[in-house]
């Protein structure tokens, strides 16, 4: 019972020493290894503010710190939390820095295929797209390139043809 009444004595002096003290909200941070832990910051805490406190407390950089609040990333440095609808009790998670990020998966050129194109067999060497298993054949993707492919084969064949003629000699 002491206690509560030394707090009380110390909150009304601390009210007693400023004229109308900034309300403050608890927040919860998960960081990446997905422990979470509180934070007391008054409401009008930017975005900029956060991210310094937070770096202070996980001892990472400022610059490698990104936030994530109902699944979008708090990015204007400027903008109270208030303004990203964060309340008391609001939790928010520390994502990965971004790094460049994974190469962009290759989809297929044919119109309005989103398949993923195959590597090196769904390449076409007569328009450069890249293609998926349907649209890899040159009939199946229309490609330009068809004729002058076709056109390619018969000479291909008729040369192959005329090295295997066989020639009748005559006198003999």
């Amino acid at each position: 019972m002491r206690s509560n009444s030394i707090s009380s004595v110390n909150s009304a002096s601390s009210r007693a020493s400023s004229a109308e003290p900034e309300e403050t909200m608890q927040i919860f941070v998960k960081n990446l290894s997905g422990d979470t832990f509180p934070i007391t910051i008054p409401q009008s805490t930017t975005v900029s503010n956060l991210h310094s406190l937070l770096a202070l407390r996980t001892n990472l950089p400022s610059s490698s710190l990104r936030l994530v609040h109902a699944g979008k990333h708090l990015t204007d440095p400027s903008a109270p939390l208030t303004s990203h609808a964060i309340t008391r009790e609001s939790t928010i998670h520390l994502a990965l820095p971004i790094r460049g990020g994974a190469p962009k998966k290759i989809r297929c050129n044919f119109k309005d295929c989103r398949d993923a194109a195959q590597r090196i067999v769904g390449d076409c060497g007569f328009c450069q797209g890249h293609f998926c298993g349907k649209h890899r054949m040159l009939e199946s993707h229309s490609c330009p390139g068809l004729e002058d492919c076709k056109q390619q084969d018969k000479e291909r064949n008729k040369e192959k043809l005329e090295s295997e003629r066989t020639v009748a000699i005559k006198g003999i």
